[in-house]
């Protein structure tokens, strides 16, 4: 019998080739026929390998699900940039390789997120997501979030609608 060890860890450089292939797989996987393709490819492009090598060591923290070695998942995150908004902490993105999602590591990838940042001193919390992305909104609605603001993205003359959700 094998043992496979799960971590949520923080991202360093040489986790950048697989930040990088998590990243392609998780936006394909949800913005393929939601986003225009040409804006979705420039995305996905521009967050290379080099980009989360640089990122691994930027402002904002980066925290990746490591399963077995492999990882699965990442979520960055830091201060609240919607300065219209009480909540002082934000998670960026959190995603999941595709067949990794719906089996508890988007769960516990989040929740080590909310930790890191209530660690920080961070009062309360902001995450967005289009609203369309059914699963994602599921997920922060199960997670206690409740989506309070709106806003609007705009993707090559594309607006689609983004909702916030806060933690208090």
């Amino acid at each position: 019998m094998k043992t496979v060890s799960i971590d949520v860890r923080a991202a360093n450089a040489e986790d950048a080739r697989s930040l990088s292939e998590v990243h392609r797989a998780a936006w394909i996987n949800t913005y393929s026929g939601l986003i225009p393709h040409k804006p979705l490819t420039t995305m996905i492009e521009r967050r290379n390998e080099n980009w989360w090598r640089k990122a691994a060591n930027g402002p904002a923290t980066v925290l990746l699900a490591d399963v077995g070695g492999l990882v699965a998942g990442y979520a960055t995150m830091g201060l609240n940039r919607a300065r219209g908004l009480p909540q002082e902490g934000e998670i960026y993105e959190i995603y999941m390789r595709p067949e990794y999602q719906g089996i508890g590591l988007g769960y516990a990838l989040f929740h080590e997120s909310r930790r890191f940042l209530k660690r920080l001193g961070c009062k309360g919390l902001v995450v967005w997501c289009l609203e369309d992305c059914a699963n994602s909104v599921s997920f922060f609605r199960s997670n206690g979030g409740r989506d309070m603001v709106e806003g609007l993205e705009d993707f090559d003359s594309v607006q689609l609608k983004k909702l916030g959700f806060l933690w208090n």
